[in-house]
């Protein structure tokens, strides 16, 4: 299997494990959501700090934490944090749908920052896109009488994310260790809060320990957080940013057909309305993406062949 189809099969499998992640957390639905992500954050401080200790490379995510830009990673932490309480609220809360609509706008979210915070002119199929996508929030909007802030919430949180990582001059799977060592004093001192006698849903005392199910799902979700951003990182080195934000809408395809299916959650004609809106703005996004990776590897080809000439 070539290097190529070795990533595409690594982010498939990644964004499958994220699209089905739902199914997991609402069998903690039981578990306060912020107990659920205390626990999240310590457990992927623990694969990641035992992957990368393999690698030799966990002093990497001690001096980034540690170091010039940790006021970057700090607000990066915050973020990536927010993006996953809300997710995990949402599937417990019955607002899957609404999780899955968030996953599905943050590419165009994506580059409206970038238009907004880098200058970066968008083409004309990036704006159409961009518009369709305000406009299908519009919709839902008017519609159902309430902005879908929970899909807004995870789309901006998730797209100031990539912003603050993009300035990090570090790989995901170190930027990304970093973040829950710096979240996990945080997360250590609410589970003492909470086994202590703190109550976050009118129960007191903390889940873990309770069963031995309980217990060891908290614990694997650390697997799940990590597991998928290092399928994540080694299928971003092999194939291109256009392939892997391609494959990536896996992700919200399958939040979406768990929440419809499975939780039966409620689609009204103004969620059809809106949705179909969404899938026309990424189609237009994704060939413009599609068109503008082949520009540019036919540039550089270019580039490479005049410098062989010359020489």
């Amino acid at each position: 299997m070539r290097d190529a189809q070795k990533g595409v099969a690594a982010m498939a499998l990644a964004s499958t494990v994220w699209g089905l992640s739902s199914l997991y957390y609402k069998q903690l639905a039981h578990v306060p959501p912020l107990e659920v992500l205390a626990h999240r954050t310590l457990w992927s401080l623990v694969f990641f700090g035992v992957v990368l200790a393999v690698q030799g490379r966990l002093p990497l995510a001690w001096r980034l934490a540690l170091g010039p830009d940790r006021w970057r990673v700090g607000l990066a932490a915050l973020l990536v944090s927010s993006n996953w309480f809300l997710f995990i609220w949402s599937v417990q809360a019955g607002h899957t749908v609404e999780a899955s609509l968030g996953y599905y706008i943050f590419p165009l979210v994506a580059v409206l920052i970038g238009m907004v915070v880098f200058r970066e002119r968008l083409s004309m199929g990036q704006g159409v896109a961009v518009g369709l996508a305000g406009v299908a929030v519009l919709v839902l909007t008017v519609g159902l009488g309430v902005a879908p802030w929970v899909a807004l919430a995870l789309a901006i949180t998730f797209g100031l994310y990539g912003l603050f990582k993009k300035r990090l001059a570090a790989g995901p799977v170190v930027s990304v260790t970093a973040e829950v060592f710096m979240l996990a004093p945080l997360a250590v001192a609410w589970l003492l809060a909470v086994h202590g006698g703190v109550s976050e849903f009118g129960r007191p005392g903390g889940w873990f320990g309770q069963s031995l199910r309980t217990s060891a799902m908290l614990a694997f979700s650390g697997v799940l957080t990590a597991g998928p951003l290092v399928l994540f990182s080694y299928a971003s080195r092999r194939i291109g940013m256009a392939t892997l934000g391609l494959v990536q809408y896996l992700n919200p395809t399958l939040q979406f057909i768990v929440a419809v299916l499975v939780f039966a959650e409620p689609f009204t004609g103004w969620h059809a309305a809106a949705f179909g809106l969404i899938w026309v703005a990424l189609a237009l996004y994704t060939v413009e993406s599609l068109r503008q990776d082949r520009a540019a590897r036919n540039a550089t080809a270019s580039v490479g062949t005049s410098g062989t000439a010359v020489k």
